[in-house]
């Protein structure tokens, strides 16, 4: 008897800790899906067709919406996202951007606080938020540049930090030293559906 207790507890706990990491409701069969950022958003490196947008679009079966502009910094970002917002009025918000803003050696807390704002905007809208990190670029990519993670645990959004670290580590998944190639992309989507699933989205 006391063995069924405590395998039941454990199962009750175990659970618990499944249904805590989920924290948001499951995106509507109609939503839309706003994918924001700068060139890792609009494929450079890949074809329209395969660029990640175009990949989770068939992994999530929801209409994701390709706003990336490549070269775009952050503060120019934050500009450019309330209208983007208002016209398509997505359900869940994929935010990578700043990787611009490291390669022009502009201040990390600068990018931070743009990044914080467009999530505010987003926010405002009660629109879902998710975030990539993008890697510092030199010599060696291991993670994401520190302040995406601290971004994101402030603002409570769900973040992968890692799959652009790791793509563009690997030669064979790259088009470039900053762009991922086909495979690469094809890896980020998978990454980004993955984290969908966890937070509870899809």
């Amino acid at each position: 008897m006391m063995k069924k207790f405590l395998l039941y507890f454990l199962f009750i706990f175990l659970t618990a800790c499944g249904d805590s990491e989920k924290i948001f409701t499951p995106l509507a069969k109609d939503a839309v899906i706003l994918a924001f950022g700068d060139s890792l958003t609009y494929g450079v490196g890949t074809t329209k067709k395969t660029n990640y947008p175009a990949i989770l679009e068939k992994l999530s079966h929801h209409r994701v919406i390709n706003a990336g502009f490549s070269g775009e910094i952050s503060s120019v970002g934050l500009k450019r996202l309330p209208k983007l917002l208002d016209k398509y009025k997505p359900e869940l918000l994929i935010l990578i951007h700043g990787g611009n803003d490291i390669l022009k050696k502009i201040s990390h807390q600068k990018t931070a606080e743009n990044l914080r704002q467009m999530i505010t905007e987003a926010k405002q809208r009660n629109i879902k938020v998710v975030m990539l990190g993008v890697p510092s670029f030199g010599l060696f990519l291991l993670t994401s540049a520190e302040f995406y993670q601290q971004v994101a645990t402030s603002e409570n959004i769900p973040i992968n930090i890692e799959v652009l670290a790791d793509i563009l580590s690997s030669s064979e998944l790259k088009s470039d030293q900053v762009h991922p190639n086909t495979k690469g992309y094809q890896m980020m989507a998978e990454a980004i559906y993955k984290l969908l699933q966890h937070s509870g989205a899809l």
